[in-house]
């Protein structure tokens, strides 16, 4: 399944939110984003999935996907575009229960965790931290645009890079190999959750060919 384009990804956090999630989403996606996943693991399940069902219209609206950080089935009884698995996980399952269509994705950390990926199993691989960040504080070490190059150069798969993601950077990761970016606090945490997108999908403008 291609990635959404622009393959910028928007992952939520509704305890760093500057607004309601249903808010931010809503500008993002006028302001050109066209992916989002909710990651919202505290919660149970019915909660996730609620959350999700509230969202997906805002999604579907401006042509956008949205999936979920966690349980594939949680993400199927959602009615999502999609599922993020949290690293080691078992993507061939996945594929198997949410089928051809959906977006599959890993987080890895390093070039050992992407070796044997199967790519029919999976659509893109999340490599991360980055950069330092105060969504995952002490989370690391950071593997900055030669990291994200060694593991872009590793796999077949897509990679996007998260962690610590600014206007500032996105545009070396871009030219390190990343296919894309996922952003959290960036845009979660800004008054102004339209400009914060702007200025991402004007990196992928300046790096574009």
């Amino acid at each position: 399944m291609p990635l959404p384009s622009p393959p910028l990804l928007l992952v939520t956090n509704r305890r760093q939110a500057s607004a309601p999630l249903d808010e931010i989403l809503a500008a993002a996606f006028a302001a050109g984003c066209r992916w989002a996943s909710v990651r919202e693991k505290d919660l149970p399940a019915e909660d996730q999935i609620a959350l999700a069902r509230r969202l997906l219209p805002l999604a579907q609206a401006h042509g956008a996907r949205l999936t979920l950080h966690g349980s594939p089935a949680w993400a199927k009884e959602a009615g999502l575009g999609g599922v993020h698995l949290s690293a080691h996980s078992d993507a061939a399952a996945a594929r198997a229960l949410l089928g051809p269509g959906a977006l599959v994705g890993l987080s890895v950390h390093g070039v050992d965790d992407v070796r044997g990926l199967d790519p029919a199993a999976l659509d893109y691989v999340l490599a991360g931290p980055a950069y330092p960040t105060s969504s995952k504080p002490g989370y690391g070490p950071f593997l900055g645009p030669e990291g994200i190059a060694r593991i872009a150069s590793a796999t077949v798969l897509p990679v996007l890079a998260i962690g610590g993601i600014g206007p500032e950077n996105a545009a070396e990761l871009l030219a390190a190999g990343a296919a894309g970016l996922a952003v959290m606090g960036g845009i979660m945490q800004s008054a102004d959750p339209a400009a914060a997108v702007a200025a991402l999908l004007a990196a992928f403008e300046r790096h574009r060919p």
